[in-house]
């Protein structure tokens, strides 16, 4: 039976921290390494770990220079043929590992498969529900964002592209997915695999004007390695156009609603279709700016009740 090795990096993230090991543990499927790498947390983690020491294959608690290193450690103890990391914050629906092993099982020359994904709040109330088509190395390279938790990949597959780059903190991870898809194919399965949480504290909110700027270098990365460099060339005016959405994104989330209608039309400009894609960044940055955000927020709020099966 196929040996699953999953990584958790965690650091100061004690309040979710229990449900995402008991997530991983109380998965149906009986070959789980799991390692888990935390930072040097000054709060309770370490004991909360403790408390699940001998069901884990490896724990450490130490001081990092940050997430990279941190699942890179897990990486180098990882000895399963197929690998995966989830965040402190973030969980795995039931009977995920078993799905995700199925499918590499009835699909040999697949290397990544990705599954579809809740986005909940610090509560665990749902906020959306994200749901991925097949996607290409182009729509990677376009900056098609897919569900980090709800990613698995062969080992045999990291091996060649090797481990994240320690100096991306916000695109670390879709810079290793452009790498794995140039190895093979990669694979959709429309379930929902796992939550990942949105609360003040985690980055995608904390600091998420920074994630734009990450999103250029990996641009320019691209640019500049074999094998990728036609491939950005044929798409490049729709690639930049996306850097500068996916930079709209971010800048919205942080609250910095100019700074995102001026990244959202710079992608309009850029490539037109891009931009019309997400018209709701365009929109939601226009409320903000004229002190309606409170019409936005009464229309997310009522989408979460909708998903949470409340009228």
């Amino acid at each position: 039976m196929t040996l699953v090795s999953i990584i958790t990096p965690s650091y100061n993230q004690a309040p979710y921290l229990e449900q995402t090991i008991q997530s991983v543990l109380e998965q149906d499927y009986p070959r789980i390494e799991y390692i888990v790498v935390d930072g040097g947390s000054t709060d309770n983690s370490a004991e909360i770990i403790q408390k699940y020491a001998d069901r884990l294959a490896y724990w450490i608690s130490e001081k990092d220079s940050g997430q990279a290193e941190a699942i890179n450690k897990g990486f180098a103890r990882a000895n399963g043929e197929i690998v995966a990391w989830l965040n402190s914050d973030d969980y795995y629906m039931r009977n995920t590992v078993s799905f995700a092993v199925r499918c590499f099982e009835q699909n040999p020359d697949v290397v990544m498969i990705y599954g579809d994904m809740l986005a909940v709040d610090g509560e665990g109330r749902t906020i959306n529900v994200l749901k991925y088509k097949q996607l290409s190395l182009e729509d990677l390279l376009c900056f098609q964002i897919l569900g980090q938790p709800s990613i698995f990949f062969r080992r045999s597959a990291l091996e060649k592209t090797g481990i994240l780059e320690p100096s991306f903190h916000f695109m670390l991870d879709h810079h290793l997915w452009i790498r794995l898809a140039q190895q093979g194919r990669i694979l959709h399965v429309p379930q929902v695999w796992s939550a990942a949480r949105y609360h003040p504290l985690a980055k995608n909110r904390a600091r998420a004007a920074e994630f734009g700027r990450e999103a250029f270098r990996v641009l320019d990365w691209a640019k500049r390695q074999p094998g990728l460099t036609e491939i950005v060339s044929q798409v490049e005016r729709r690639a930049l156009a996306s850097a500068h959405r996916y930079d709209a994104r971010y800048l919205l989330d942080g609250g910095q609603a100019a700074g995102a209608l001026g990244a959202w039309f710079r992608a309009l400009f850029i490539h037109t279709p891009t931009a019309l894609e997400r018209l709701n960044l365009f929109v939601s940055a226009i409320l903000m700016l004229t002190g309606l955000s409170r019409l936005r927020e009464a229309v997310l709020r009522r989408r979460q009740r909708k998903l949470s099966g409340n009228k």
